[in-house]
């Protein structure tokens, strides 16, 4: 088996192939609200909830996965954006692939999440099921609940590891 890949830094420019980075940082559009007590991050991610959807709010909880970790399935939304924000405060890490046929090992980006940000994954962007790092760790999940098949899963073709630098 090869090497494992080691995650990138997650960055909004970087994941923007994907979907949205969620996090407050510079050059998003902020206004103050609720008479001057709380400042507004506005329109962070485009929910879209595909024909005859709507969107739904879950939280899912996630196992932490040990270092290096073997990725070998990766799945896809092919109707509707699909949105994690942590909850408990760990990173995790992202492992995503460009929209289109089933992805190969040289397709995917793998990205480190800090806890203070979240992703919204682009409808059929490929992305590998959540990788919680360090403890139990609870996302917020927005996504689409209604009629139609909306989720494709594919074996990775040659399974690999992925690790991170602290």
């Amino acid at each position: 088996m090869n090497p494992p890949r080691i995650a990138e830094h997650l960055d909004a420019a970087a994941f923007a192939p994907y979907g949205d980075v969620i996090e407050v940082r510079a050059g998003v559009r902020q206004f103050t609200i609720n008479a001057g007590s709380t400042e507004r991050y506005h329109d962070l991610a485009r929910i879209a909830p595909g024909p005859d959807g709507h969107a739904i709010v879950s939280i899912f909880r996630a196992q932490p996965r040990e270092l290096p970790f073997q990725l070998q399935l990766m799945e896809r939304h092919p109707l509707a954006s699909q949105a994690f924000m942590q909850l408990s405060g760990h990173p995790y890490l992202v492992v995503v692939a460009p929209p289109g046929p089933a992805p190969k090992p040289s397709d995917l980006r793998i990205f480190h999440a800090r806890p203070d940000q979240g992703v919204n994954y682009a409808p059929g962007a490929w992305h590998h099921p959540l990788i919680a790092l360090d403890a139990v760790s609870d996302f917020l999940v927005i996504d689409r609940s209604g009629p139609g098949h909306n989720c494709d899963e594919a074996p990775l073709q040659e399974p690999f590891l992925i690790d991170i630098r602290r």
